[in-house]
C-alpha cells in the first residue's frame, strides 16, 4: 500500500496548492449595498464606515442615512440623494432629500466637487399670479406659491414677450444641468426633476463596459487599473473549489480501489502458480524412506475451491 499512499499524498498537496490559488483576489474591497437600492457602491465611489477608504477616489464618498437613503455631499451645494449611478457611462443622479430639487438647482454650485453638470441649459425664471391662465404652461410647482405660479422658459425671448404682455415679471435666470433625456422640448420646463452629474476622472468607462471593476492597484493610491468582478469571481472560485473538492477524492478512491484489484489479482495469480504442478498424477508425494507422504488430486481442487488461492488468501511460502 506505499503506492497508494504516495497517491493520496500527492493528491492532497495538489489540493492545498490549487485552492488559495482560486481564492487569491487582487481586488480587496467588496461592493456595498444601501437600504433597497438597487445598484451597487463601487470604486470610484465608496460608502463611509463600510468600504475602506483604499475601496474610493478622493470627493466620491457617499452615506447611507439610518433611513437607508444613499447621500452625496457636495462641498459648496450640501446633500443630496443618490438615485442612481451609471458606471459605463459615469453618472450619477441626484436629488434633493426634502422634496424640491428645482430649489436646489438656484443654488447649484458644483466647484470643489470632481463632478459637473451634464449639458446645461438656460432658463428664464417668471413669477405670474394665480389669476392669469397658465394651463397651458408647465408651472415648477416646489417653487410656486398660493399667490404665484413660477415657470421656467428656456427661451429668452418668449421670457420677454410673456412679461411684456401678461402681469408676469422675470424673476431670474438660471444655467442648470439638463440631461438629454430629461429635456422636455417645450417653452416651458418642470425643473423639479433629477440632477444628471458626471465625472471624467478617474476614467473606468471602458473597465465597466467590459464589466470589471476599477481600483487601485496597491495601498499607496498612486495607479488604478481594472479588476475582474469580485462577485464572478467569487462565483468561479466556488465552483472550482466544488469541482477539485468532488474529483480529487473521487480520484484517489478509484486509484486506491484499481491497485488493490491488480494486486488481489498478482496476489491469486502467484498462489495459484505456486500450488500448480508440470503434470497432474491422482497422488503428489514426497519420498521419505520407505514412507510416501502426499495430497491426491481430489484433496488439492478441494483446497482451492475452499479458498486458499481466493483473494485475500495468504501464500505460504
Amino acid at each position: 500500500m506505499d503506492h497508494d499512499l504516495k497517491v493520496l499524498l500527492y493528491l492532497l498537496i495538489l489540493l492545498h496548492v490549487l485552492s488559495p490559488s482560486l481564492a487569491a483576489s487582487p481586488y480587496n474591497c467588496p461592493v456595498s449595498f444601501c437600504g433597497s437600492t438597487a445598484f451597487s457602491i463601487q470604486f470610484p465611489f465608496r460608502e463611509v464606515g463600510q468600504q475602506q477608504d483604499m475601496c474610493g477616489y478622493p470627493g466620491f464618498n457617499l452615506r447611507c442615512d439610518k433611513q437607508g437613503k444613499l447621500l452625496l455631499n457636495l462641498p459648496n451645494s450640501g446633500d443630496f440623494s443618490v438615485r442612481a449611478i451609471d458606471y459605463r457611462s459615469q453618472v450619477i443622479q441626484v436629488y434633493d432629500p426634502s422634496g424640491c430639487s428645482a430649489a436646489r438647482r438656484l443654488t447649484l454650485d458644483l466647484s470643489g466637487s470632481p463632478f459637473w453638470g451634464t449639458p446645461s441649459k438656460n432658463y428664464t425664471l417668471l413669477s405670474c399670479p394665480v389669476e392669469d391662465d397658465m394651463s397651458n404652461h408647465t408651472s415648477v410647482g416646489c417653487i410656486s406659491n398660493s399667490t404665484h405660479s413660477t415657470l421656467a422658459i428656456s427661451s429668452q425671448r418668449f421670457a420677454m414677450t410673456m412679461a411684456n404682455q401678461t402681469a408676469c415679471r422675470i424673476i431670474g435666470s438660471i444655467t442648470t444641468p439638463i440631461a438629454w433625456w430629461q429635456d422636455q422640448g417645450g417653452l416651458t420646463s418642470n425643473l423639479d426633476i433629477d440632477l444628471a452629474l458626471t465625472w471624467d476622472d478617474p476614467n473606468c468607462r471602458e473597465c465597466a463596459t467590459r464589466g470589471g471593476i476599477c481600483g487601485y492597484t496597491n495601498t499607496t493610491k498612486q495607479d488604478i487599473t481594472c479588476f475582474d468582478n469580485t462577485k464572478k469571481g467569487n462565483k468561479h472560485h466556488i465552483i472550482g473549489l466544488v469541482i477539485i473538492a468532488i474529483a480529487l477524492p473521487a480520484t484517489a478512491a478509484s486509484i486506491a480501489l484499481v491497485c488493490y484489484i491488480c494486486k488481489d489479482r498478482r496476489r491469486v495469480a502467484t498462489c495459484v502458480a505456486r500450488n500448480a504442478t508440470p503434470s497432474t498424477p491422482d497422488t503428489t508425494t514426497v519420498s521419505n524412506g520407505d514412507t510416501v507422504i502426499g495430497l491426491d488430486q481430489s484433496t488439492i481442487k478441494s483446497d482451492h475451491k475452499s479458498g486458499m488461492c481466493s483473494p485475500g488468501a495468504r501464500v505460504m511460502n
